[in-house]
C-alpha cells in the first residue's frame, strides 16, 4: 500500500491562515509594546519622543524575534501555527519532517522577501509545479493539506443526544438529489 503525498497548499488558503496568525500576532506585539514601554518608563525614558538609534534599532529588533519566534516554534514543534490549524495546513521539510529550527528562521527572513517583491513569492506558487513560493524553495519545505479529520464512531462521541446531534449535521451535509 503505497502512501499518496500531501496536496500543497493554494495561495488563498495561505493567505486565510495568515490573516488568521495576524490576528493573534497584533496581541503578542500589543503585549511586547507594554513590555517595552514599562522599562522604558522605569528607566526614565522621555515618553514622548519615539527611541532613536540604537535604541530603536533593538527595539525593532526586539519586535521581530518576538514575532518570528512565534512561527519558529509553532512550525520546528508541530509543522503549524494556530492559523495554519485552523485552515488544515502543515509546514514540512522535502522529506515530509517537521522544518528544522534553521529552516524555520531562514522562511521567516525569506518570506517578506516574497511579500515585498509586490507579492510575486507567494504568486509564484501558481506557476510553480510543486505549488512552492520563493521561500518555500529557497528554504527546501513546502506547506501540504491536510487530509479532514475521520469522524468518531457512536460509541465514542459521547452519547444519544450527541450523536444525533452529529448525524442531523452529516445528513445536511449530504447533497440532495
Amino acid at each position: 500500500m503505497s502512501v499518496q503525498p500531501l496536496p500543497s497548499a493554494g495561495l488563498i488558503r495561505r493567505l486565510l491562515a495568515i490573516v488568521y496568525d495576524s490576528l493573534l500576532l497584533l496581541g503578542v506585539a500589543f503585549a511586547y509594546g507594554v513590555v517595552i514601554w514599562a522599562i522604558r518608563k522605569a528607566a526614565g525614558d522621555d515618553m514622548n519622543a519615539a527611541p532613536r538609534g540604537i535604541i530603536g534599532a533593538l527595539i525593532l529588533l526586539g519586535l521581530w524575534l518576538t514575532l518570528a519566534g512565534y512561527y519558529v516554534l509553532c512550525w520546528s514543534k508541530r509543522g503549524q501555527t494556530l492559523g495554519m490549524k485552523s485552515w488544515r495546513l502543515q509546514l514540512q521539510d522535502d522529506q515530509g519532517r517537521h522544518p528544522t529550527s534553521a529552516q524555520c528562521w531562514l522562511r521567516c527572513l525569506l518570506a517578506p522577501v516574497s511579500a515585498a517583491a509586490a507579492g510575486l513569492g507567494y504568486i509564484w506558487c501558481w506557476f510553480d509545479k510543486r505549488h512552492g513560493c520563493w521561500h518555500d524553495r529557497w528554504t527546501d519545505t513546502r506547506v501540504v493539506v491536510l487530509p479532514k479529520e475521520r469522524r468518531r464512531n457512536k460509541a465514542a462521541s459521547g452519547g444519544p443526544a450527541q450523536q444525533q446531534h452529529a448525524d442531523d449535521h452529516a445528513q445536511a451535509d449530504r447533497p440532495q438529489h
